[in-house]
């Protein structure tokens, strides 16, 4: 029998490679694997970037703890680094709160699960670990007082009062989104039919909006003012430009400071919860309410039924122990 060679040819070393593991192996390689699965899933811009902060953030506070991220592997990432240099880390050392660290555990455990799935890592070290129990607070809105000194904050003699004080009527009229209003376009406006098409929705599924005469008449006010230009977007800036989500924010904020609010955070979200609180203590139902919030789920809508629903309080004046107390005592 011929000796053998000792160096193995093509078809040999196929039989080897074929069940050879070839795992990822640096973290901006497994990332930018994980955002082309995203735009693939055409996720929103907005939600790519969330999950790039919280991964970035994460490699920072691996950093902070001296770990060398930069000889690190995706695939050496263990359930103990969760646990312990996440979780721990962000609550005990850093002091910060749940929902925030629950927000970097969803960005975590959807860049694991993919890259798991993927077979670009041999265990999954988000398999075990699950969100932090946090207790649920009530749902913060504006009083109508408050209310009332927000809509005085804007000058009515400027473009950029006017339009921010149309946003916010708009955003109190409706409890759409930050991202939805500034998706809106003027071709949205349905103004024979009172309606206004959100296109750009969290849920990727469009839906009309009802808006009545007070607000179709802001509107035309402001349209107005705003003129012909390039953009069709409905609310621009002072160059003509679309405004953006941040833009939006930051002078929600700025007229909070203004009003000099307390106890309530001024957000574009918080006009979304007043929305919600003042149309269920109007007798909005809750398939109504979940129409025009855009909500695929029920259970938000249920909360807010529950929270700022009357029918509770009314039937409690009839059942009150207390009542009874009282009858006893005299």
């Amino acid at each position: 029998m011929p000796r053998r060679k000792n160096i193995l040819d093509k078809e040999e070393i196929a039989i080897i490679e074929k069940n050879k593991k070839n795992y990822v192996e640096l973290f901006s390689e497994a990332i930018d694997l994980f955002v082309k699965d995203c735009e693939l899933r055409n996720l929103r811009p907005f939600t790519i970037k969330y999950y790039l902060n919280e991964f970035y953030a994460f490699l920072n506070i691996l950093k902070e703890q001296e770990i060398d991220v930069e000889k690190l592997r995706p695939y050496n990432v263990t359930e103990e680094h969760i646990k312990e240099n996440v979780i721990r880390y962000m609550r005990n050392f850093k002091g910060i709160k749940i929902v925030s660290i629950n927000t970097r555990l969803r960005a975590l455990r959807s860049f694991f699960n993919f890259l798991y799935k993927q077979k670009h890592i041999p265990k999954n070290p988000m398999g075990n670990v699950r969100e932090l129990k946090d207790r649920k607070s009530i749902i913060a809105t504006f009083t109508k007082d408050q209310l009332n000194k927000l809509f005085r904050q804007p000058d009515m003699r400027t473009f950029t009062g006017l339009r921010d004080y149309t946003i916010m009527l708009l955003m109190l009229e409706t409890g759409i989104r930050v991202n939805e209003l500034v998706g809106i376009s003027l071709k949205d406006i349905k103004w024979e039919d009172g309606l206004l098409c959100i296109r750009n929705a969290k849920s990727y599924r469009e839906r009309l909006v009802p808006i009545q005469k007070v607000m179709r008449e802001q509107l035309k006010k402001y349209i107005a003012i705003r003129g012909d230009l390039d953009s069709s977007a409905l609310f621009v800036t002072v160059d003509g430009t679309r405004l953006s989500r941040r833009g939006v924010q930051q002078r929600i904020i700025i007229y909070g400071r203004k009003a000099k609010l307390k106890d309530v955070r001024c957000s574009c979200h918080t006009f979304r919860h007043t929305f919600a609180k003042l149309s269920v203590q109007q007798g909005a139902n809750i398939f109504e309410l979940q129409a025009i919030l855009g909500h695929t789920s029920m259970e938000i809508v249920k909360t807010y039924v529950n929270l700022f629903g009357t029918d509770v309080r009314e039937s409690h004046k009839k059942f009150s122990p207390v009542k009874i107390l009282n009858k006893s005592s005299k």
